[in-house]
Parts: structure tokens; sequence; C-alpha cells
């Protein structure tokens, strides 16, 4: 798990219930998953084995009934774990990083799965050499940014200036 500069929770959830909405109720997103909560995609991710015994939710009972927000929250807090992990096990110099531009990488994560994520080959490189300017341009370049819109927009200029001094 990323644990160098602790990511502000409170900030990324709410960057990312920015970004994404939060629904009770099921609804297909704009990559045609079905989805709830904040983001959560039900096709691929489903509802684990331990949020069934912590939530007392399946997946079926969320298709016919919803969630609250407190489990929206929930799902939300491990769907970030399950981005930290990846970015630690796929892109372990991200380790290294202020917390704001890591903040950006697991709303990337979050938004595409790291696969796609991975895809962005010479952003990540840039990020990595510590290039962000050139980085954020990257961003705004992709075809993830005309799918996103301002949510890139946001995202590339936290990538470029980082944290407050």
């Amino acid at each position: 798990m990323i644990t160098l500069e602790p990511i502000n929770r409170e900030i990324l959830r709410a960057e990312l219930e920015r970004d994404e909405g939060f629904r009770a109720k099921t609804y297909r997103c704009t990559a045609g998953k079905l989805s709830i909560g904040v983001g959560r995609n039900l096709d691929d991710v489903g509802i684990r084995p331990s949020e069934t015994a912590a939530l007392k939710i399946t997946l079926a009972s969320v298709k016919a009934k919803g969630i609250t927000r407190a489990q929206a929250m929930v799902l939300l807090d491990n769907d970030i774990d399950e981005c930290l992990r990846q970015l630690a096990r796929r892109l372990p110099w991200v380790e290294s990083l202020d917390q704001v531009r890591k903040r950006v990488l697991v709303n990337m994560c979050f938004n595409l799965g790291i696969s796609k994520l991975l895809g962005f080959k010479n952003t990540l490189a840039m990020i990595q050499r510590g290039d962000f300017k050139a980085a954020a341009a990257g961003m705004l370049q992709s075809l993830w940014a005309s799918q996103v819109g301002a949510r890139a927009t946001r995202l590339s200029e936290l990538m470029k200036l980082g944290p407050k001094k």
C-alpha cells in the first residue's frame, strides 16, 4: 500500500464523488457498465464477500433495492484501497510522489482501471521523472480527456501545480 506521504482520504472521497456522482440506485455509466454508489462498477467488481458480510448486501439486493449513502462510502473506501494496491504493485515509484499527485493517479485509476492507466506510458514516464507540466499537457491530449472533460482539466491542473506551498 502507498504509505510515504498518506493521501488525504477526505479530499479524495470528495473529489471522486464530485467526478463520479452518487446514486443510491443502479445506473449505466458512460462505458455502459452497471454501477451504483460513487462509481462502483457492479459488472466488473460486483459486491465482494467481505462487503456482503460487513454491509449485509449482495449483488442481487443492490440491484433490487439500491444502497444507502453509508454503504456507498464503504464501497468507495474499498475501491480506493484497491486502486492504492494496484498502483503500489504496478507503479511503485508513485510512493515517492506528493499526496496531491498521488490523488490524481488514484482518481485516474478509479476512473480508467489500472490497465488503461498503464496505457498512459509517456505521461507516466513524465510524472516519474518529475516533469509535471508536460505530464499535465499529456493528460489533456488523451482520448480520456475528451471523454471526461472537466475532470481531466481539474486533474491535469492538480498534476501541474501539486501541493499548495
